[in-house]
């Protein structure tokens, strides 16, 4: 396994996304290789900080395997940074991607810590209706990562799973609890035990606060 590209947004574009104009760096394009830090890829523009970037969702990935599925499924070749992920890589290695796994990329190590939630930017910059409802349904929804160990990471870097998520909701299961209207509570404390990424954790901690009041 391997790093296929590292993709990064030299500069924000603007869209239009219904009536309002929204600034984005979703536009990523493949470079030869970038630093990755604790704050994110080197040269990246992160255009909304308030949904996007910090240190839990400092890095984005996408799969190959992933993008193969779509490339089936659309009719058409993804090419690698097409979804606005930081890192394509060619799998993230056996079995589901669980909060917590850990993965070493070039000279730099990732956790994982939450699914991409998509939104009317990704579907503009997709230009397909109904986006959000199917890429959430497919729950090929690609990783955000934080970073462990800073390091410079280049197109054709080994990738290497490292474990650590182990007995961890998957990335899909927390899709799929994102949209659930009624989650017990039981399940949300054994969620929020993860080391999930920390917007995804203040939504999921209110809903554990009414879920106990109810």
């Amino acid at each position: 396994m391997r790093v296929e590209s590292v993709n990064v947004a030299h500069d924000p574009r603007v869209v239009q996304v219904g009536a309002r104009e929204v600034s984005t760096g979703i536009a990523k394009v493949p470079v030869p290789s970038a630093w990755v830090g604790a704050l994110g890829v080197g040269g990246d523009v992160v255009a909304d900080q308030d949904a996007h970037g910090g240190p839990d969702q400092a890095v984005y990935l996408y799969s190959r395997e992933d993008y193969g599925w779509w490339d089936r499924e659309l009719g058409e070749r993804h090419a690698p940074g097409a979804f606005g992920e930081n890192l394509t890589v060619t799998s993230y290695g056996g079995g589901d991607v669980r909060v917590g796994d850990r993965f070493r990329a070039g000279g730099a190590v990732l956790e994982a810590t939450a699914p991409r939630i998509p939104c009317g930017v990704f579907a503009t910059h997709v230009r397909r209706d109904g986006w959000v409802k199917r890429f959430a349904d497919s729950r090929r929804t690609g990783v955000y990562a934080r970073v462990l160990e800073e390091g410079e990471v280049a197109a054709g870097d080994a990738w290497e799973p490292l474990g650590g998520g182990e007995g961890n909701p998957t990335i899909a299961e927390l899709v799929a609890v994102w949209y659930e209207k009624a989650t017990p509570a039981e399940e949300l404390e054994r969620i929020l035990r993860a080391p999930v990424a920390e917007r995804m954790r203040v939504a999921l901690e209110r809903r554990l606060a009414s879920a106990r009041a109810a």
